[in-house]
């Protein structure tokens, strides 16, 4: 005895028969298997060391240590972002010295690794033994003004700035010219016309880029440990030196930057949906709408002639 066949009427009595997807499921259920495979794999092989990973997941030194990678992480971006800002408008000044410098600023900080601009920074005693800053009287020694979280902190943040004013740049570029016109013609500063009106609307531009450099940065962070800032890897590699555990502790390290980044890319997805309102026809699906739109698709048809 045959199934009938699960299709959908119209008011006209035509049958609907929703699209079948094969190749679909196929893929899903080639990737899960992989997955689990990958999945058994990692648990079930001895030398990664999980008693350890559960041992060391909560240690006082490994959560100090994500507490310095997030202050890090925050000081540097904060930093990147408002001199990025201010690069950014000098870029598009009329004045070609403006223009000029900062395009000197960003060709230089982008031109040059940041492990070696951290290097750079952590030795500046030996350039400079004492600083004054140009004012008469002034005589500080470098060595205490330049430690290694100074020397990461001006590391991380004057070349996250050289990216970020690029990205605000882009930004700025996107919004219509003739608004800026408009603004002039109704007596609005330049300041002013830039402030609430140009940034605004390009913010819907810098806030995807700016989600991932925060990510990026977190990582980033990391290099840090080379100059012995306290951060979460530094942490690991201090406990792994002595206790001869280097891979568990890596892998703690791990954990722990995914379930950060992890967090960060929530609050990224939230962000931009918030800044798209009124710029698409539809907002970005949230993961339960796509969860339940992909049930929905799934759903068993309702057989031809069946009460709806």
């Amino acid at each position: 005895m045959t199934e009938p066949k699960k299709t959908a009427t119209t008011a006209d009595d035509y049958s609907i028969v929703k699209a079948r997807h094969p190749g679909r499921w196929i893929s899903a259920a080639v990737i899960v298997l992989l997955g689990l495979l990958l999945a058994r794999s990692v648990v079930t092989n001895p030398n990664f060391g999980w008693e350890t990973v559960g041992m060391y997941i909560r240690d006082v030194s490994i959560v100090r240590g994500i507490g310095i990678t997030l202050q890090l992480t925050a000081i540097c971006m904060l930093i990147g972002i408002v001199l990025g800002v201010v690069l950014a408008v000098m870029r598009i000044a009329a004045n070609p010295v403006v223009r000029t410098t900062a395009y000197g600023y960003v060709n230089f900080f982008r031109g040059t690794p940041v492990l070696v601009q951290l290097l750079f920074w952590y030795n500046l005693a030996a350039l400079y033994p004492s600083i004054s800053f140009g004012i008469p009287g002034v005589d500080l020694d470098a060595n205490e003004i330049i430690t290694p979280m100074t020397a990461a902190i001006l590391g991380l943040g004057l070349n996250q700035a050289a990216y970020m004013s690029e990205i605000v740049r882009a930004g700025i570029l996107s919004v219509e010219h003739g608004q800026s016109e408009a603004a002039g013609a109704l007596g609005i500063n330049r300041l002013q016309t830039m402030r609430r009106i140009i940034l605004p609307q390009a913010m819907r531009v810098i806030i995807p880029p700016t989600g991932n450099e925060t990510i990026g940065m977190l990582k980033t962070t990391a290099l840090v440990s080379v100059i012995s800032v306290p951060e979460l890897l530094y942490s690991a590699q201090i406990i792994y030196a002595r206790n001869f555990e280097t891979i568990p502790l890596l892998m703690v390290a791990s954990i722990w930057y995914i379930v950060v980044t992890s967090i960060l890319s929530i609050g990224q997805f939230y962000l931009e949906r918030h800044y798209a309102r009124g710029g698409q026809r539809g907002l970005p699906q949230t993961p339960w709408q796509q969860l339940k739109r992909f049930v929905r698709v799934h759903d068993p048809l309702t057989p031809k002639g069946a009460k709806k």
